[in-house]
C-alpha cells in the first residue's frame, strides 16, 4: 500500500485522528466475534482499553497547549499503542478461534500506528517551545 501524501500538517493530524479512531472502532469490532471465555473476557477488555486510549490521546496531544503537553500525550499514545500490539500477540499466541485474516491486519495496523507515534514522539524530544 502507497504512504498517504499529505499538503499540510493539519491534513496528517486529521487523517491520523481517523486512523486512530478507527483502529479502536475495529478493535471493539473484532473483541464482540470471540466466544464467550473468561480469558478471552480479560485480554478483550485490556485490548479495549489500550486501543481506545491510542485515540484518546492522540486527539488529545493535537488540543496540547505547548511542545511539552504534545509530548506528554504522545509518550502515552506510543505506550498505549504497543500494549495493543502486545495483546493482539497474546490474541495470537493463545490461539483464540478468531478471524486470523482480521487478526493480521488489525496486527498490522497496531505496528503502524506505533511506528508512526513512535517517530512523532522522537521528533518532539520533549523540547519546549
Amino acid at each position: 500500500m502507497d504512504k498517504p501524501v499529505f499538503k499540510s500538517k493539519e491534513e496528517f493530524i486529521a487523517w491520523f485522528q481517523r486512523k486512530t479512531k478507527q483502529f479502536a472502532i475495529d478493535i471493539i469490532k473484532f473483541c464482540r466475534t470471540f466466544p464467550p471465555d473468561q480469558a478471552i473476557r480479560v485480554i478483550s477488555y485490556q485490548i479495549i482499553k489500550s486501543a481506545t486510549s491510542v485515540a484518546a490521546n492522540y486527539r488529545a496531544a493535537c488540543r496540547g497547549r505547548s511542545q511539552a503537553e504534545f509530548f506528554s500525550k504522545i509518550c502515552i499514545v506510543v505506550e498505549e499503542a504497543d500494549e495493543s500490539v502486545f495483546w493482539l500477540e497474546m490474541i495470537e499466541g493463545a490461539e483464540f478461534n478468531t478471524d486470523k485474516v482480521e487478526l493480521k491486519r488489525l496486527q498490522k495496523e497496531a505496528d503502524e500506528i506505533l511506528a508512526i507515534s513512535s517517530k512523532a514522539k522522537g521528533t518532539t524530544g520533549g523540547k519546549s517551545s
